[in-house]
Protein backbone atom coordinates (compact mmCIF):
# COMPACT_ATOMS: atom_id res chain seq x y z
CA UNK A 1 0.00 0.00 0.00
CA UNK A 2 1.33 3.50 -0.66
CA UNK A 3 0.14 7.03 1.29
CA UNK A 4 -2.36 8.34 -0.75
CA UNK A 5 -2.97 12.34 -1.19
CA UNK A 6 -5.86 13.56 0.59
CA UNK A 7 -7.57 17.37 0.39
CA UNK A 8 -10.27 19.67 1.64
CA UNK A 9 -12.92 17.88 -0.36
CA UNK A 10 -11.44 13.94 -0.12
CA UNK A 11 -10.62 14.51 3.44
CA UNK A 12 -14.00 13.53 5.51
CA UNK A 13 -14.44 10.13 3.26
CA UNK A 14 -11.03 9.13 3.22
CA UNK A 15 -10.65 8.59 6.72
CA UNK A 16 -14.18 7.36 7.61
CA UNK A 17 -13.23 4.06 7.70
CA UNK A 18 -11.30 2.12 9.88
CA UNK A 19 -7.41 3.25 11.44
CA UNK A 20 -6.04 5.97 9.08
CA UNK A 21 -3.01 8.28 9.43
CA UNK A 22 -2.70 11.40 8.08
CA UNK A 23 0.45 13.57 7.81
CA UNK A 24 -0.23 17.37 7.82
CA UNK A 25 3.30 18.77 5.69
CA UNK A 26 4.24 21.63 3.07
CA UNK A 27 7.08 21.58 0.85
CA UNK A 28 8.68 24.08 2.74
CA UNK A 29 9.32 22.01 6.20
CA UNK A 30 12.46 20.66 6.50
CA UNK A 31 10.85 17.92 9.42
CA UNK A 32 7.92 17.27 6.90
CA UNK A 33 10.71 15.88 4.69
CA UNK A 34 12.16 14.08 6.78
CA UNK A 35 8.69 12.46 8.19
CA UNK A 36 7.53 11.34 4.48
CA UNK A 37 9.87 8.13 4.09
CA UNK A 38 9.17 7.43 7.65
CA UNK A 39 5.26 7.12 7.08
CA UNK A 40 6.27 5.82 3.61
CA UNK A 41 7.85 2.94 5.11
CA UNK A 42 4.99 2.31 7.74
CA UNK A 43 2.56 2.31 4.77
CA UNK A 44 4.10 -0.47 3.07
CA UNK A 45 4.86 -2.53 6.32
CA UNK A 46 0.97 -1.67 7.67
CA UNK A 47 -0.84 -0.85 4.66
CA UNK A 48 -3.42 -3.56 5.54
CA UNK A 49 -4.48 -3.03 8.97
CA UNK A 50 -4.11 1.60 8.41
CA UNK A 51 -4.62 3.67 5.33
CA UNK A 52 -1.97 6.28 5.20
CA UNK A 53 -2.87 9.26 3.71
CA UNK A 54 -1.19 12.95 3.12
CA UNK A 55 -2.33 16.44 3.12
CA UNK A 56 -0.59 19.50 2.01
CA UNK A 57 -1.48 22.23 4.34
CA UNK A 58 -0.61 25.11 1.85
CA UNK A 59 -3.09 23.36 -0.93
CA UNK A 60 -5.69 22.53 2.02
CA UNK A 61 -6.24 25.28 4.68
CA UNK A 62 -9.73 24.06 5.60
CA UNK A 63 -8.90 20.36 6.99
CA UNK A 64 -5.79 21.87 8.82
CA UNK A 65 -7.78 24.53 10.32
CA UNK A 66 -10.41 22.47 11.21
CA UNK A 67 -8.40 20.08 13.93
CA UNK A 68 -6.44 22.94 14.89
CA UNK A 69 -3.26 22.11 13.56
CA UNK A 70 -0.62 24.61 14.39
CA UNK A 71 2.57 23.07 13.38
CA UNK A 72 3.59 20.07 10.90
CA UNK A 73 4.25 17.53 10.71
CA UNK A 74 1.22 16.77 12.38
CA UNK A 75 0.02 12.91 12.00
CA UNK A 76 -3.68 12.57 12.95
CA UNK A 77 -4.85 9.25 13.69
CA UNK A 78 -8.67 8.60 12.70
CA UNK A 79 -10.55 5.07 13.62
CA UNK A 80 -13.78 4.83 12.06
CA UNK A 81 -14.13 8.41 11.33
CA UNK A 82 -13.15 9.67 14.81
CA UNK A 83 -9.65 11.27 16.13
CA UNK A 84 -7.94 8.64 18.53
CA UNK A 85 -4.68 10.74 18.47
CA UNK A 86 -2.79 13.49 16.98
CA UNK A 87 1.14 13.43 16.76
CA UNK A 88 2.98 16.56 16.37
CA UNK A 89 6.57 16.66 15.35
CA UNK A 90 9.31 14.72 13.61
CA UNK A 91 8.53 10.83 14.95
CA UNK A 92 10.46 7.63 14.18
CA UNK A 93 8.76 4.34 12.68
CA UNK A 94 8.86 2.65 16.20
CA UNK A 95 7.46 5.12 17.52
CA UNK A 96 4.42 5.68 15.41
CA UNK A 97 4.16 2.08 14.73
CA UNK A 98 3.86 1.32 18.83
CA UNK A 99 0.46 4.61 18.46
CA UNK A 100 -1.12 2.72 15.55
CA UNK A 101 -0.89 -0.34 17.00
CA UNK A 102 -3.00 0.78 19.99
CA UNK A 103 -5.97 1.41 17.75
CA UNK A 104 -5.68 -1.61 14.67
Amino acid sequence: MSVVETTDKTFENDTSKGVTLTDFWATWCGPCRMQSPVVEKLAEEMGTQVTFNKMDVDANPETAQKFGIMSIPTLLVKKDGQVVDSIVGYHSKDQLSQVLNQYV
